[in-house]
């Protein structure tokens, strides 16, 4: 990679100081530490990697849900964050091209009668969503018939589906198995509703120059076996690397 000018280092952190959010509601790429003070994760993993590159000291912003981690970038609050790519996150973010690809999915009771997607768009059908999600943004643009029921967070979906007695849960094919899991009585639709394509983001006022060597260097990532190397070292299955 190319030098870095001082224009570019101030149009990443006008202090020395980087400040990189992470969002603790998707466990695929971060979660809270099971000892010391800071968080782990494919996530914090590039944010280490970024703030070398740039030469600058890291301060990682931890938040739950990927709403908060949106807002923490568009109002100042982060330099740079890790999100879902979509077009109303794209009004003031600048997207770097995917460097993971997760597939978003439903989970039902076991009995209950759904067995493909073509099942779950129905008037009746209520559907557990966690509150600013990319599936959250993306089934509010798609459903037509059935109704979304919001969950403070992305980790809450399942809970809500249950104890408010819904339909359908969605979310992360990851997170939805998992707590399919510890529950009994669920079962997942294996078809995909969506891809969710994760990327870095910074905002569009930092300036094109900033965005296109983000760009830059999330392909440098994946071209050398990073992203590859750190969703092994975390133990994350079931996602692509584009």
């Amino acid at each position: 990679m190319k030098a870095i000018s001082s224009e570019l280092r101030q149009a990443f952190a006008v202090t020395e100081e980087l400040r990189v959010v992470i969002n603790y509601g998707n466990p695929i790429l971060a979660h809270r530490p099971v000892s010391g003070d800071e968080p782990q994760g494919v996530s914090v993993d590039i944010a280490r990697r970024l703030a070398q590159a740039l030469n600058l000291r890291l301060r990682l912003v931890t938040v739950d849900t990927a709403g908060f981690a949106v807002k923490a970038v568009e109002n100042g609050e982060a330099d740079v964050g890790f999100f879902a790519i979509d077009p109303v996150r794209g009004a003031q973010i600048a997207f770097t091209s995917p460097y993971i690809i997760i597939e978003g999915c439903y989970l039902v009771r076991e009995h209950f009668p759904a067995y493909a997607l073509g099942d779950i768009d129905v008037a009746g059908n209520r559907i557990a969503v966690g509150e600013g999600s990319a599936y959250d943004l993306f089934l509010t643009r798609e459903i037509q018939h059935a109704t979304l029921v919001r969950a403070p967070s992305s980790p809450a979906v399942v809970n809500t589906f249950i104890e408010q007695n819904l339909e359908i849960a969605a979310g992360v094919r990851q997170q939805l198995e998992a707590d399919r899991s510890t529950k009994p009585g669920l079962r997942l639709i294996e078809e995909p509703f969506m891809q969710i394509r994760q990327a870095m983001g910074v905002p569009k006022a930092r300036g094109q120059q900033a965005s296109i060597w983000l760009d830059d260097f999330i392909r440098g990532l994946i071209a050398e076996g990073f992203i590859h190397q750190a969703l092994s070292r975390h133990s994350i299955i079931g996602v692509t690397v584009p």
